[in-house]
This record gives C-alpha cells, sequence and structure tokens, in this order.
C-alpha cells in the first residue's frame, strides 16, 4: 500500500504522487487475508491461498479493468464487508 500512495495521485489526498520514477501502471493491489476473501466472495480470485500465484492471478483480472492503474482497486477489497 505504501508504494501505491507515493506513486497515485488523487485530489482528495489519500495518495501523495509523490515519487515520480515510477508509474501508476506497476504496482499491484496488495492481497492479504481481507482482500482475497472479497475478490474470491466477487469471483475476481479463483485461487484458494493468498500466495504468489494468487496475486498474480488477482492482477491480471484487475488490469483488465484498468491497465493504467490497477491498484485502485485496493480499497474497495479491503474496505468492502457486506459479503
Amino acid at each position: 500500500m505504501f508504494l501505491r500512495w507515493m506513486v497515485r495521485h488523487d485530489n482528495a489526498g489519500v495518495d501523495f504522487g509523490i515519487w515520480q520514477s515510477l508509474s501508476p501502471t506497476q504496482p499491484s493491489c496488495p492481497l492479504d487475508i481481507h482482500s482475497g476473501n472479497v475478490a474470491r466472495k466477487l469471483g475476481i480470485l479463483k485461487r484458494k491461498q493468498n500466495d504468489a500465484k494468487a496475486l498474480c492471478e488477482l492482477d491480471i483480472t484487475l488490469r483488465k479493468h484498468d491497465v493504467l492503474d490497477p491498484a485502485k482497486y485496493d480499497f474497495a477489497l479491503f474496505g468492502y464487508r457486506s459479503i
């Protein structure tokens, strides 16, 4: 998440965007127990383990939705609790 904050820039003040040497296309969405569970319930992650293969699977899926900024979906996956 730190990388996301430093690379992305938004007007809400959440993402600082002070690292200009990296592009928002580079970071993957962070994967932990919560984001993995939500991604599975939404049907965008099939793998049961939260490991490097699952991160790759999630990354491929999210890049289909926004190739320029796939990490922007992290807040939705971390914060969505009503499933």
